[in-house]
């Protein structure tokens, strides 16, 4: 409830600030229009007026009440997509909705390069011939009343076009400098006139389908621009994909940037590939370019985030007729209940996430896919029962974790058909476990936000903290201990006084071997297997070295790093891993079992969601 009531009274305050003058009312009902001339559309409302060119489909001017939004003084100019109209066959301009034809209600305006085969595309890692060969479509949409403007972008691949494999993908604004205050999350909002000494922009990541509204404000203007994503169905990696969201560029300027991606390689990446003869297309947005007025940045960021739930509820637009983009006739409603069967768990004991992705194959997961939508949603209902609704027609898996679940429920072949509500009933859930649980660590998440140092993870210096936070290094005791206090969320080496901050590289330096130790009882000898499960949420080494009471008991091989460590998160690709060894080595009494990182580069380290010793005494 406060929370609702904060945000209820934000959108309050931002409205009668916005609505003050008879000038200001008279601005929401003017109509809208749109001009061209040779070089560029423009669009305007009385409100916004954009300038949209025509040789590339980028913002080049966006102006509030009179006001420049945006800046051409630093690198790439105004507001663009990374794989924009240019290096094709040719570009086609039209105006998509006349406002001349609907009253002045809305106006759309494309710009669409045709590839023909050709290469586009000049985004980060992209070839200087180009990326990705697709017919691509960009349009802004600006609507009567509409503080802001919608964009959005069509990809299409031909099936007479090459294969290819896209790099990073995502929409930029460049803004003016008067905007000084970043609002990316709670834990970073704040005056930032410029950049930081020792920071980086990957300090200012975070998960994407968390922060829906973010963006600049001015503390001088009282203006504010953010990003607004009414869904996350054409975002990568689903519900907890970390992505970059604004930060200052590092040129002289250092100009306010806001950044939309869709497909990176950030945090173990998203995957677009395309086959030779294969039909592809997506839709990307559309997304909101919103500017508000209010009387100090924390309002202006609370309006915004608001506004981004006036427009999910929106979703799916009713002036979008693009590509695969489904209108609400035709999306459906795929609804059930996961049945948890685990006697250790008689109801879900935290939030729930449950979505519709594409299968995995040897290449790509949910995590890391930006080819195809997704559709999630997350619940807190404690009978289990979950909707997803606005699901696109199609054939998906269905994934399910759960806060406190280690684990994942999957079910393939579910079949969505143009506007039904599917009920797939009772899904029953058996979390796999490998005996009687002897004890754990952590709260199965998906992050690391619970232990020490967690909720600082963005913190330049974070891992050379460690050595002063445990100088014995970590010993945890089972039933004393506890997780925000006395297990540093990043396993890694143990810094000498050489290592540093290095910006973009994150820690620059070497480090010893660390010892985590996990102290626990047994009320008897023991006999069979015990089985070591580890949930992992990020990677920056190869292997975890294994010993109990003493003696060396083998390794645990991870998966390949994904810069976790190196690039501020708490975050990344989740995977589990398992290791098995003779339960005979534990004894009645005091047990020990370390776990040890090596030696080497600071950033080589991992990054726990979730710990758990069983033994399975019937095996042999």
């Amino acid at each position: 409830m406060k929370t609702g009531t904060v945000i209820a009274a934000a959108a309050v305050v931002g409205a009668l600030w916005f609505a003050g003058t008879s000038a200001q009312v008279s601005a929401q009902t003017a109509v809208v229009k749109v001009t061209e001339d040779e070089a560029a559309f423009t669009l305007s409302n009385g409100i916004v007026t954009a300038r949209i060119l025509k040789t590339n489909g980028d913002i080049r001017s966006l102006q509030y009440k009179g006001t420049e939004i945006l800046t051409d003084k630093s690198g790439h100019a105004g507001g663009y997509w990374s794989h924009d109209t240019t290096g094709g066959k040719s570009i086609v301009t039209k105006v998509v909705i006349d406002p001349a034809a609907n009253g002045g209600e809305r106006a759309e305006v494309s710009i669409k390069g045709i590839s023909g085969g050709i290469k586009m595309g000049h985004g980060p890692g992209a070839a200087a011939d180009g990326d990705f060969p697709a017919d691509i479509e960009i349009r802004y949409t600006l609507g009567r009343g509409d503080s802001g403007i919608y964009t959005y972008c069509i990809f299409e691949h031909l099936p007479e076009y090459p294969a290819a494999t896209m790099t990073e993908a995502r929409y930029a604004a460049k803004l003016a400098d008067f905007f000084d205050w970043m609002s990316i999350d709670g834990l970073r909002n704040k005056h930032y006139p410029r950049e930081i000494p020792g920071e980086d922009k990957y300090v200012y990541t975070a998960i994407q389908s968390e922060n829906r509204a973010y963006g600049f404000s001015s503390t001088t203007r009282n203006i504010g621009f953010f990003f607004i994503n009414p869904s996350v169905e054409y975002l990568s990696g689903g519900p907890t994909k970390p992505e970059f969201l604004a930060h200052r560029d590092t040129t002289a300027v250092q100009a306010p940037v806001v950044l939309n991606y869709w497909r990176s390689s950030h945090y173990g990446g998203a995957n677009v590939s395309v086959a030779s003869g294969e039909s592809w297309t997506k839709v990307i947005g559309p997304f909101l370019l919103y500017i508000n007025e209010g009387p100090d940045p924390m309002s202006m960021w609370r309006e915004a985030k608001a506004r981004a739930d006036v427009e999910a509820a929106k979703w799916p637009y009713t002036w979008v007729t693009a590509g695969n983009y489904a209108r609400t006739a035709d999306r459906g409603t795929v609804r059930g209940r996961l049945s948890l069967n685990d006697p250790l768990l008689q109801k879900f004991p935290g939030a729930v996430h449950v979505g519709l992705a594409q299968p995995a194959t040897q290449r790509t997961t949910w995590q890391t896919d930006a080819k195809d939508y997704q559709f999630w949603t997350r619940n807190t209902n404690a009978d289990g029962t979950f909707t997803i609704p606005k699901v696109s027609p199609g054939q998906y898996t269905l994934y399910a974790f759960a806060d406190g679940v280690l684990g994942e429920f999957m079910k393939a072949d579910v079949q969505v058909n143009r506007g039904q509500t599917l009920d797939l009933g009772e899904l029953r859930w058996q979390p796999v476990r490998r005996g009687r649980q002897v004890w754990e660590i952590g709260v199965a998440n998906r992050t690391a936000t619970e232990f020490a140092g967690g909720d600082r993870f963005f913190e330049p210096d974070i891992t050379l903290q460690y050595p002063k936070l445990f100088p014995q290094d970590v010993t945890y005791t089972i039933g004393q201990s506890t997780p925000g206090k006395d297990w540093f969320y990043a396993h890694v080496p143990h810094s000498t006084a050489q290592a540093r901050v290095q910006p973009f590289s994150g820690v620059a330096g070497e480090g010893s071997a660390t010892p985590y130790t996990i102290r626990f009882r047994m009320e008897a000898a023991s006999r069979g297997v015990a089985v070591l499960r580890l949930a992992i949420c990020g990677t920056g080494t190869r292997a975890i070295q294994v010993s109990v009471n003493g003696n060396a008991a083998g390794q645990i091989q991870l998966g390949p790093g994904e810069g976790v460590i190196a690039r501020h998160q708490v975050q990344g690709l989740w995977y589990e891993r398992l290791f098995e060894f003779d339960a005979s080595i534990l004894k009645s009494g005091e047990n020990t079992l370390t776990l040890t990182i090596p030696g080497g580069p600071v950033n080589n380290g991992v990054v726990y969601d979730y710990l758990r010793l069983e033994l399975d005494e019937t095996a042999k």
